[in-house]
């Protein structure tokens, strides 16, 4: 793995996936909480939530999530854990997802 890849890296390869509720990719709905980067293993495991508890697109939003993770440099193995606490709310949007909501 390029011991230099970068959370912001991450960050940006997540910007291409998508709650398939809502048109805004995930960063920018705020679900992602935390993301872990162990070179040594060629693993990133990201911690993330869902708008909605019992979400019944949670495997596929977590199949891409990994998928996506994979595409990364060096990136050999990845893993999404969901979490809820703390529960998301729509306080943890961006900016620009408020705008493209129509929430500003």
């Amino acid at each position: 793995m390029n011991a230099t890849l970068t959370e912001g890296e991450v960050l940006e390869k997540l910007h291409e996936c998508y709650d398939p509720e809502i048109p805004v990719n995930i960063v920018d709905l705020g679900l992602v909480y935390e993301i872990n980067i162990q070179p040594e293993k060629e693993r990133v495991d990201v911690k993330m939530t869902l708008t909605a508890l019992g979400c019944p697109m949670a495997g596929e939003v977590m199949d891409d999530v990994r998928q996506h993770l994979l595409e990364l440099p060096g990136v050999k193995d990845a893993g999404v854990e969901i979490v809820y606490d703390p529960p998301w709310s729509p306080e943890r949007m961006s900016e620009e997802a408020r705008w493209e909501l129509g929430m500003a």
